[in-house]
């Protein structure tokens, strides 16, 4: 195996991809949008609901319970309908995520220490969205509660003070409850998802730039000159894989960059783990790129037979979906799925600073997996050029 041969290959490749437009932008521009579309558009985050006040009691501990909302930063009251029309109406027309309706005799119940009720209507079509928004009223009501039970009780020892003449010492027991969040305290869902960008991205690119750049050579009829030249295949491979493994690289440095200086993700691991993770992943993208090469005819099968691989790859990496939340079915079979492992250690050195310690499983898991399919993607592609 001779050095120059494969140098000159690479330097081949990487003329003839920043020649052609489309996959100079490729390269690029690939990275930038699905950063920006996960990083501004990608937002499961809650921060301001929009909800209509429903109050059927019109009492001055009603108005405090909507004071409580309206000063809530969570909360924006938009509309306040008159009856059960009124309220289906806002909701059917997507006005609002939530309707609270205060129920008649709201302030008795209070006042006797009954249990007072409060109806929250939520719209369901985005199951997250009203479980968070659900979440909140609940966390606004129950604070509402502790006020007015600290002022019922007040109010009592006052009473026992006139009565008595004397102070009236009571001990209330009291449970305080603190949430200390680790790793993502802000709870943003940017934080987790821009991460998972650059699992995407690597595997995207390099699967793609790998297939349709062997089938090309096929394609335009240069394959069968380069068969007939001293080149061995294994050379041939290794000049047609490296430079896309390079981009593979530079496209995760990218993206991290970007997520740090645009979208302030915190990076609290080490640089090198996470490149020594990106450099086993690529075992698997380049060699699912020699197969799919050794399948295809034509760059356009070459794009298909990537999206066909990529799509289910993506869906079953935790991306989104948290992998423990599948059926037991699926999850046995993710753990064939490389994406997954990846996603984990980006994810874990992005935000928790875990270390090859803690992420050894994921990394052996990885090496395995690619080093086996590059292995026997290579022997496939050999095969097809003898």
């Amino acid at each position: 195996m001779k050095w120059e041969r494969i140098q000159e290959i690479m330097r081949k490749e990487f003329r003839q991809s920043l020649r052609e437009p489309r996959m100079r932008a490729m390269l690029f521009v690939p990275p930038l949008i699905q950063l920006l579309v996960f990083g501004y558009a990608v937002n499961m985050d809650v921060d301001n609901a929009r909800i209509a006040w429903v109050d059927m009691d019109r009492t001055p501990e009603s108005r405090d319970l909507r004071a409580a909302f309206a000063g809530s930063p969570r909360f924006s009251i938009v509309a306040a309908p008159e009856g059960d029309a009124g309220f289906e109406r806002v909701l059917d027309r997507g006005d609002v995520l939530a309707v609270v309706r205060v129920l008649p005799n709201f302030a008795r119940d209070v006042q006797r220490g009954d249990t007072a009720d409060v109806q929250v209507l939520l719209d369901g079509t985005d199951s997250n969205t009203a479980a968070i928004v659900a979440s909140y009223a609940s966390e606004t009501v129950a604070q509402y509660a502790a006020g007015a039970l600290a002022a019922r009780e007040r109010g009592m020892l006052v009473g026992a003070t006139m009565a008595t003449g004397a102070a009236v010492r009571v001990a209330l027991p009291g449970i305080d409850a603190r949430s200390r969040v680790w790793f993502n305290p802000d709870l943003r869902s940017r934080n987790y998802f821009v991460p998972g960008i650059v699992v995407n991205l690597v595997m995207l690119v390099t699967l793609m730039l790998t297939a349709m750049a062997i089938v090309r050579e096929k394609e335009i009829g240069t394959m069968e000159q380069l068969m007939v030249t001293p080149i061995r295949p294994a050379e041939l491979i290794l000049g047609k894989t490296l430079p896309f493994a390079l981009v593979g690289l530079f496209d995760t440095a990218l993206i991290v960059v970007l997520a740090l200086v645009i979208f302030h993700v915190p990076f609290r691991g080490s640089m090198l783990l996470l490149l020594f993770g990106t450099v086993l992943f690529l075992f698997t993208t380049l060699g699912a790129g020699l197969f799919i090469s050794t399948i295809s005819n034509t760059q356009q099968q070459a794009m298909m037979s990537t999206f066909l691989f990529f799509q289910p790859a993506f869906l079953l990496s935790g991306f989104a979906f948290p992998v423990r939340n599948m059926p037991a079915a699926i999850q046995y079979f993710t753990y064939l799925n490389p994406v997954r492992y990846f996603m984990d250690v980006v994810r874990g050195i992005f935000l928790k600073n875990s270390g090859i310690s803690i992420l050894w499983p994921q990394l052996l898991a990885m090496a395995i997996l690619g080093i086996g399919i590059l292995t026997l993607s290579t022997l496939r592609f050999k095969k097809k050029l003898d």
